[in-house]
């Protein structure tokens, strides 16, 4: 009787932030199943147990870890944490993010704020903090969840539009500088998730994607061979919702 075959992530190490939920559970969890194990990151720890167990339920090893990932020492602590309890990090996946949608002229500074920092100083900080073990160790896989709304401009998108345009833009840049130590910095650009994040006013739920199609992207980038480097994925729905 032959053994089952090693999940192609045994041994690694997952940090996946916003992951109490939604579209960065559906990414915890397919890495879990993977063989990685996996940080979970979120600000609020109720949600974030409650994830955690869901993941020991499918003897997935995890840690619950509550931080805000907008500041600089909460990132810190996350990843010391994180080393701590499970070991170097191989995968980061930057998943964080909110949204504010309407007129630019009608932010206020501190809708702009908070936008700006959780979709882009967010994954600034994280990257920073992760990438020097990760050209130590000249290897590292880095996918940010960006969004469609980083390619295409649309009323009302404003703020949330420009926080995805940088995100492409810094991971791009942080590619070239990255992939000569073997470490690969890719984004996953989804259409309308039906998720809770937003309200999707006129769309059909049961066209829009599922935060599982999001993993699938996620998968494929990391299990790609390793002389490839895609380094962007654009993921819309079959039909248009």
């Amino acid at each position: 009787m032959t053994s089952a075959a090693t999940p192609p992530l045994s041994g690694q190490v997952a940090l996946v932030t916003g992951s109490s939920r939604g579209i960065g559970l559906a990414i915890a969890r397919r890495l879990g199943r993977l063989g990685a194990a996996v940080s979970l990151c979120a600000r609020h720890r109720e949600p974030l147990e409650a994830a955690r167990q869901s993941l020991a339920g499918e003897a997935i090893k995890a840690v619950a870890i509550v931080a805000d990932v907008t500041r600089a020492d909460d990132v810190a602590a996350l990843v010391e944490a994180t080393r701590r309890e499970l070991g170097e990090i191989d995968i980061l996946v930057n998943n964080a993010g909110i949204g504010w949608f309407g007129p630019l002229h009608d932010a206020t500074e501190a809708d702009w704020d908070g936008v700006i920092d959780t979709n882009l100083k967010a994954p600034f900080l994280l990257m920073r903090e992760v990438a020097p073990a990760m050209i130590r160790r000249r290897a590292g896989h880095i996918i940010q969840i960006a969004s469609l709304a980083g390619k295409n401009a649309f009323a009302g998108g404003g703020v949330y539009c420009a926080s995805k345009w940088g995100l492409l833009g810094m991971t791009y840049s942080a590619a070239e500088d990255l992939r000569r130590f073997g470490i690969r910095a890719s984004v996953v650009c989804p259409g309308s998730v039906l998720t809770e994040f937003s309200p999707h006013t006129g769309k059909d739920p049961e066209k829009m994607l599922r935060p599982e199609d999001v993993a699938h992207a996620v998968e494929m980038l990391l299990l790609q061979s390793p002389q490839s480097f895609i380094s962007e994925v654009l993921l819309r729905p079959t039909e248009k919702p």
